[in-house]
């Protein structure tokens, strides 16, 4: 009999790890790494890191904002100064003072061996809904490095190759709404221990016909505090309405906040917005994608909850396909036109140019 967590479980351990500044061990084979978040770094942390040489690793979208060659495609492996301090590796993944203190260089790159131990960490810092930045120190046997300091162990295969965690259905309950009576909240729980989703069913949806259906990312500033500067509450309320009209439908709440970067970042973002720029160039500045949802977690709940064809409420072509690809029938695309206001004009623009949205 064992106790010992499974991959799984040393999954969630790592993330919460890197989320207080622990570093984990990542393996390649015999490649092994210690691997730090930039975000939370501490002084200490750095100067102990410092005698085995650790390497800065930036994806190549921030990279591209410093001026850095991302050799390894994905990825910019920048070796650190003799002199950079916290500030100096704060500073090259938090693009917050980037206009403020123009970094200059040159830098100098890593490019020797495989970046897989790298790759693996921005990976689970992303994972962590931290920034996608970390410190890299190559160490000799993973293994024994791990256990002799008390460290969370993982193989880089496991962080870059899990496929979607399970979900389950952990309870539902009759919810009467202002849009519906006839409302029930389902709420449903992944065994990676992140975030729980959950799904709003409005009236009683016959599961053999195409079910009216938002899937709609968490919005707290939006949704909650009525936020001028998107769309997404008056979507929310919207798609509810809609539902209601029709008495029957499914809203899929998914705690992807921004776009899958979480709150903390997304308040970067804004925060480079109102430095000028726009939505997506704020995502790659912080080191983001586009998008980093993945909308295989609302196809997965949709199929717990018996349904596998949908009429889907949104102006994302984009979100049609991605929902098909994972093997859903989209029946039809129901706009959903709501919310434009004077503060968000710019961010809509930029959803239609950038994004592709019907607006």
């Amino acid at each position: 009999m064992s106790f010992s967590p499974d991959t799984t479980e040393r999954l969630a351990r790592a993330r919460a790890d890197l989320r207080m500044g622990v570093p984990v061990v990542i393996c390649d084979g015999d490649v092994a790494g210690l691997v730090f978040a930039v975000e939370t770094l501490t002084r200490e942390r750095l100067d102990e890191a410092r005698p085995l040489s650790p390497v800065l690793t930036l994806t190549d979208h921030r990279a591209a904002t410093l001026k850095i060659a991302a050799y390894d495609g994905d990825l910019a492996r920048v070796v650190l100064p003799a002199d950079a301090d916290l500030a100096w590796v704060r500073a090259m993944a938090d693009p917050a003072e980037d206009m403020a203190h123009p970094m200059k260089g040159p830098f100098k790159t890593d490019r020797a061996g495989a970046a897989v131990v790298h790759r693996a960490g921005v990976a689970l810092a992303k994972a962590a809904r931290i920034l996608p930045a970390c410190l890299v120190a190559p160490v000799e046997d993973g293994a024994d490095f791990a256990t002799a300091h008390d460290l969370t162990r993982l193989d880089a295969d496991a962080v870059l190759n899990t496929d979607l965690s399970p979900m389950s259905a952990v309870i539902h309950a009759r919810l009467p709404l202002t849009v519906s009576e006839a409302g029930r909240l389902h709420i449903f729980r992944p065994e990676d221990g992140a975030e729980e989703h959950y799904a709003v069913e409005i009236g009683a949806p016959d599961r053999a016909k195409p079910v009216l259906t938002r899937l709609h990312s968490a919005c707290f500033t939006g949704d909650l505090l009525g936020s001028l500067k998107c769309d997404c509450g008056p979507q929310l309320r919207g798609a509810m309405g809609q539902m209601g009209e029709e008495q029957a439908g499914v809203l899929l709440y998914l705690n992807q906040e921004g776009r899958g970067i979480g709150l903390a970042n997304k308040m970067r973002a804004y925060s480079l917005q109102d430095q000028g720029f726009d939505t997506v160039e704020a995502n790659h500045r912080l080191g983001f994608h586009d998008d980093e949802r993945d909308f295989r977690i609302g196809a997965e709940i949709l199929r717990k909850m018996g349904f596998s064809q949908v009429r889907l409420l949104t102006n994302n072509p984009a979100k049609v396909a991605k929902l098909e690809s994972c093997g859903l029938t989209v029946t039809e695309r129901v706009p959903l036109k709501v919310g434009q206001n004077p503060f968000n004009a710019n961010y809509l623009v930029t959803k239609a140019a950038k994004s592709g949205h019907i607006l």
